[in-house]
């Protein structure tokens, strides 16, 4: 039998939220909509940048996020650490999308080829990172720690939980979307949103079985439980 090559949790969590602003940072370039998890944080950077320049989407991202963790402490009905550390991670998260945003643009395109290119890495990219964040006991962002904590709530399996999650999260932003820029104007959310809200939770499981093939995830640090209260 072969044996797995340790892959530490805490390394899971960095390269998880890199994978994730990377993947992105891609599908923004790609314009064939965004994921649907960040759609509604997209639409909103979209709208207030035109009256506040300096905003930017990476600040829509972790701000929508703390509405996101308000609403879960009244769902679950309690307060938890690590969902004060899954907005660090928001921040974290929304500081390097940024920076990694100039660096993508950086990059030449403007072809349909280099286009698709951007769609599909950028697809493939998150999955990667939300497979990742799966992996790891410190808190993620506030959109996997909403779905891992729900699916622990009614029982059910966390992919069947994040499918649901992301096609609720799709029609959030077509109807952000109509609000903002007029009935009928899909602004950031485009037919590739619609194939990544399908086929998003499939390419989760993949990577997780593939993660989980070769690796054996384990800690690397004594803060398990810390993160746990």
């Amino acid at each position: 039998m072969k044996t797995k090559r340790t892959f530490y949790t805490e390394l899971a969590y960095v390269l998880g939220v890199v994978a994730l602003t990377f993947g992105t940072a891609f599908m923004e370039r790609a314009d064939f909509g965004m994921s649907m998890v960040v759609a509604p944080s997209y639409l909103i950077y979209l709208k207030v940048a035109e009256v506040l320049p300096f905003f930017t989407f990476g600040m829509a991202e972790y701000t929508l996020q703390a509405v996101l963790l308000v609403a879960l402490c009244l769902i679950m009905r309690k307060f938890r650490r690590s969902y004060l550390f899954a907005f660090v991670t928001a921040v974290f998260y929304g500081v390097t999308l940024d920076g990694v945003m100039l660096l993508v643009g950086l990059l030449p395109g403007g072809t349909i080829a280099y286009r698709i290119a951007f769609y599909v890495l950028g697809l493939i990219t998150c999955a990667v990172g939300v497979s990742l964040l799966f992996h790891t006991y410190i808190s993620p962002e506030a959109y996997e720690l909403f779905v891992m904590e729900l699916a622990d709530k009614t029982g059910k399996s966390v992919h069947k939980v994040k499918t649901i999650y992301d096609c609720v999260s799709c029609a959030v932003g077509v109807a952000l979307s109509f609000a903002f820029f007029g009935p009928w104007h899909f602004e950031g959310v485009k037919w590739g949103t619609i194939l990544c809200a399908l086929i998003n939770g499939f390419l989760i499981g993949r990577c997780t079985k593939i993660f989980e093939h070769f690796f054996e995830f384990r800690d690397g640090l004594r803060w398990r439980t810390f993160f746990e209260k």
